[in-house]
């Protein structure tokens, strides 16, 4: 089992199953953001009940989606799937450092294409996943440290942030927005090169079913990704252009 580990299979194989969780990650994550762009087509943006109850009657979906994300169960399954995010990364640029040393340059830890040519992501794969490391540092400081962080730590003795508060305070700067979605834009390539090439590292490397992971690779990654993008531009207009007609986020955009 040690071998396997050690094995060049066995990375691969740890690399595939780490971004599996990423893939599962994002897409909770993705869901439950794209929540507050149903509560601007609802006219529930920045609706939150006064009480502090979990799923209270009166809040809007994204808060119904922050309250779910406290839930114990969530408790447990986000930092599991958290831990593979990281593993992912770290993992990933263990294996480019030991390419590095070993081959002369940085290679990709995938297994060769069959394609005849390599897309430019399957070459940059390392490079991309440092660009997005980096943004999810950004990403980390504007959210999970002033939400889930103070609610897992109660020591630190802060409340968490209001989740409209936060998404109008990121995105109502259009160079922030810039930025992210130019972050999204990285993340999807990641993503639509490591789909198949995860699959293809356990085995459904085949004629039959190369073709058709990569499609549905696209397809996952895109969904992904426009949620994420759809969130980050209803936040941006909901901050510059709707504070007249939508009192909740005129209200907390005055404690910007």
């Amino acid at each position: 089992m040690a071998n396997f580990f050690t094995s060049s299979i066995g990375k691969k194989f740890i690399q595939s199953i780490s971004g599996a969780f990423l893939i599962l990650f994002l897409l909770l994550h993705g869901t439950i953001n794209f929540f507050s762009v149903i509560d601007s087509l609802m006219g529930k943006f920045g609706v939150s009940a006064p009480d502090e109850k979990l799923f209270s009657a009166g809040d809007g979906w994204f808060q119904l989606g922050c309250d779910f994300m406290s839930t114990p169960v969530i408790d447990i399954m986000v930092p599991i799937l958290a831990l593979g995010f990281l593993i992912h990364i770290v993992y990933g640029i263990w294996l480019s450092v030991q390419n590095y040393i070993r081959r002369g340059g940085i290679r990709r830890y995938a297994v060769a294409s069959k394609a005849k040519n390599d897309s430019w992501s399957a070459k940059n794969m390392f490079v991309l996943g440092i660009i997005i490391l980096g943004c999810i540092g950004l990403h980390l400081m504007d959210f999970w440290a002033k939400m889930q962080l103070r609610e897992f730590v109660p020591a630190l003795g802060l409340e968490p942030e209001n989740p409209y508060f936060l998404l109008l305070a990121t995105f109502k700067s259009w160079w922030l927005l810039a930025l992210y979605i130019i972050w999204f834009v990285f993340l999807w390539l990641h993503l639509v090169h490591g789909f198949w090439s995860m699959f293809q590292t356990v085995g459904w490397n085949n004629k039959k079913w190369l073709p058709r992971l990569r499609v549905i690779g696209i397809i996952v990654s895109t969904l992904i990704v426009l949620l994420f993008v759809a969130t980050a531009i209803n936040a941006h207009i909901e901050a510059n252009y709707r504070t007249a007609s939508n009192a909740n986020t005129a209200a907390i955009l005055a404690n910007l």
